[in-house]
């Protein structure tokens, strides 16, 4: 693990293998470990003769976790991402981002698009424009001080997920909210490099692939079979598609 300073933060990253940059970017109570390392990311995208480097994004893994909501906005978060890349040296990168990582990515393709070669959203498919549900109920469980008593099922799965990881829980609820900026249907045409958008047919956050595809000029989608949001993210039909789809889009 490194760590690069930006915006008044210290932040964390892996820098691994040798080939064309793919930056990586976590979904949200995640981490570059636990989005990217255990379900065998790096090992795919280093084998396949890619130079994988994943960022944890404010506020998770091994960055500094600020407290105040404000902090996490798509585009300070986007600012970190493309931070890293000028403090690596890269002029441009191929961009995958996870659920809350897609967000950032799309924010980082409109915000600093020289850096973004080519995207991939994983986890994240109209729900980019319009909302993937109701958050609240996610920070509540993160602050409860009793998790047995959590009765909503999504607060329920992301305060395990939380406890699992040993995350700052303070510093998630104050991302929650503030990280789920919506993009419009008009800024989404904008979004001009080839992108590839993958969720899961049992993902009931991220909403349909194909319609999010459809708003970029030069989108397309695939469905992640039988998968759920938490499952689609290390699937073999996943990661070959995202391997492919690289391989059509060189640097």
């Amino acid at each position: 693990m490194q760590f690069f300073g930006n915006d008044g933060l210290n932040l964390a990253f892996i820098d691994e293998g040798e080939g064309e940059p793919v930056l990586l970017i976590h979904g949200f109570a995640s981490s570059s470990f636990y989005n990217w390392v255990q379900p065998g990311w790096m090992q795919t995208l280093t084998s396949s003769g890619y130079r994988a480097i994943a960022i944890d994004n404010r506020g998770h893994g091994l960055s500094d976790k600020p407290h105040d909501r404000v902090v996490y906005t798509p585009t300070l978060m986007a600012g970190d991402a493309a931070a890293l890349l000028a403090h690596l040296g890269i002029p441009t990168a191929h961009v995958m981002g996870y659920s809350m990582g897609a967000r950032i990515s799309a924010f980082l393709a409109l915000e600093h698009p020289a850096c973004v070669h080519d995207l991939v959203f994983g986890g994240l498919g109209i729900g980019m424009v319009e909302g993937a549900g109701d958050w609240s109920p996610i920070a509540e469980a993160l602050m409860s001080d009793d998790p047995e008593a959590i009765t909503h099922p999504r607060g329920k799965m992301f305060r395990m997920f939380a406890d699992k990881t040993k995350s700052d829980k303070i510093a998630l609820a104050a991302c929650v909210i503030t990280s789920k900026e919506e993009i419009s249907a008009q800024n989404m045409a904008r979004i001009t490099q080839p992108a590839l958008v993958a969720v899961g047919t049992k993902d009931d956050i991220g909403g349909n692939p194909h319609e999010l595809a459809a708003l970029m000029p030069h989108g397309e989608a695939i469905d992640i079979p039988g998968r759920d949001h938490m499952l689609a993210v290390g699937d073999k039909v996943f990661k070959q598609a995202v391997v492919d789809f690289l391989k059509r889009h060189p640097l």
